[in-house]
């Protein structure tokens, strides 16, 4: 069951064209829409998930994106996150991202990006539309950043971070996955990077999807003793409620939030995203690969606009948190 509720979601500030916000089943709104452009990359991060997506070449065109963009504005959908693989690769980017921005109900356009070509690029991203940046980057160390990404240079990424916030993409953030012998004691260097840097740092704890058990164990750190770390020195701690219940800690000059999707049980229930994936399918939820919904092939075999709309309410149908029970249940009314 979809649930329409005539009450806009605090923070989105849109209304669908019929004047409505759409909800799933568990009351809880959908008011982001996360565009992978391409599975190609030109790093090779052993942890990367891929967005959950199955191995694919096929990518959508411009047009095609701002077709289904623009049947996501019409069920209040407001921010729009352009990732990868490296979306940067897609040298048509400079058509895809105006396309967006040119849509009135678009409050906000983020890129997540591992930034190798960001230093570059920085500046024409933001007069295209884009507005803020999440650059992957997860030590500063020369030889740890080479390592984790199987080649990567530490030093162009830093560049990019400098060049986006010169541009203005901000505010940029910087993601860090902690890994359990590799960076887990750089933590603290990459928290003054980030205040020196007028960033702000998201420590993300590792996540299984796509990667064996073993590698899995190896590698996770465990995010609460950090937690408790970061309390202990937070100026003040505030809770994201639109973004899973996420905690930012305010230390002095810097904020660094922390990321823990398989720990936190209300990271699900508070979830207002739904993925386009690369190849055109509809994925209501990360962990899954069993409930996707084929728009791009109707869209390429002529379908009605209303026909992608039914399309979209089935993936918006079939949400559902994936981590059970949560501590705070979504009520019918969709509010926070």
């Amino acid at each position: 069951m979809v649930i329409m509720v005539s009450t806009l979601t605090k923070g989105c500030g849109i209304v669908s064209r019929a004047g409505r916000q759409v909800c799933d089943s568990y009351g809880r709104p959908v008011t982001n829409l996360r565009i992978s452009l391409t599975q190609r990359c030109n790093l090779n991060c052993f942890y990367c998930h891929r967005e959950g997506e199955s191995i694919s070449d096929v990518e959508m065109t411009p047009d095609e994106i701002d077709a289904i963009v623009g049947v996501a504005t019409e069920f209040g959908i407001c921010r729009f996150k352009i990732t990868g693989g490296e979306p940067l690769l897609r040298e048509d980017i400079g058509e895809i991202i105006p396309k967006i921005a040119s849509k009135p109900e678009v409050e906000e356009i983020s890129m997540t990006t591992n930034g190798s070509f960001l230093a570059e690029k920085a500046e024409a991203l933001a007069k295209a539309g884009l507005h803020r940046v999440n650059v992957s980057l997860d030590s500063t160390n020369p030889l740890t950043y080479n390592r984790i990404t199987g080649g990567g240079d530490a030093g162009s990424v830093i560049k990019g971070i400098k060049a986006a916030i010169k541009a203005g993409l901000g505010p940029v953030k910087i993601n860090m996955v902690i890994l359990q012998t590799l960076n887990e004691s750089d933590i603290t260097e990459m928290i003054e990077f980030a205040r020196e840097a007028g960033a702000v740092l998201q420590l993300i704890e590792l996540v299984s999807v796509g990667m064996d058990t073993g590698t899995y164990l190896k590698y996770h750190y465990d995010l609460r003793d950090v937690e408790d770390e970061l309390s202990r020195l937070a100026q003040r701690i505030n809770v994201r409620r639109l973004m899973h219940n996420r905690k930012i800690y305010l230390l002095p000059g810097v904020k660094v939030e922390v990321v823990r999707p398989m720990d936190n049980t209300e990271f699900c229930a508070h979830c207002t995203r739904i993925r386009l994936t690369s190849d055109g399918k509809l994925k209501p939820c990360l962990m899954r690969n069993d409930n996707l919904v084929d728009i791009l092939t109707p869209l390429r075999s002529g379908a009605s606009r209303e026909s992608l709309r039914k399309l979209f309410l089935e993936a918006v149908m079939r949400r559902e948190p994936y981590f059970k029970p949560w501590s705070s249940v979504a009520s019918s009314s969709g509010e926070r």
